[in-house]
């Protein structure tokens, strides 16, 4: 089954909050804020509910940056769309599954993050729409091919 999947990145002062995973897949990375799309839920229902659940904020004002397709050993594992915001209700705080973390946007630790994140997320933090599609391997150990593409706005005139 096809997974449809949420990240969120909040930023604040030239800063971005990222998640240490404390379970499940990622466990031990920074990754954003985000989960799976239950059965009913839209998209941007998900990112605040995820949010909720993982650091306990509630996001406001989502912008819609990105699409991410995964494969894991030759199979289509999912598409993550990624938001971010600059607008939240509450502080983050530790929970079972995650531990927040602010960065500076230039200090952003990398070599500690899913190894697809450097190719697309500078570009997501500065403004860029994007859609990226990444293969792994060996239950993702490996990354074995990558595309990143910038979204140009549509046309008005």
């Amino acid at each position: 089954m096809v997974s449809v999947e949420t990240l969120l990145y909040i930023i604040r002062d030239n800063k971005v909050l990222l998640i240490l995973k404390k379970r499940g897949l990622g466990k031990g990375l920074y990754n954003g804020v985000g989960g799976k799309v239950e059965k009913g839920e839209s998209i941007e229902e998900a990112v605040i509910r995820e949010c909720l659940e993982e650091i306990n904020v509630k996001p406001e004002k989502l912008e819609w940056r990105g699409l991410l397709e995964f494969h894991n050993d030759n199979e289509l594992y999912g598409f993550v769309h990624v938001f971010v915001t600059e607008h939240f209700k509450g502080e983050p705080k530790e929970t079972e599954e995650a531990k927040p973390i602010w960065f500076n946007i230039d200090d952003i630790p990398y070599d500690k993050m899913w190894e697809d994140d450097k190719y697309w997320l500078p570009h997501v933090l500065s403004g860029k729409k994007i859609y990226g599609r990444f293969w792994f391997i060996n239950n993702w150990e490996k990354m074995i091919r990558k595309e990143v593409y910038i979204l140009k706005e549509k046309r008005t005139d």
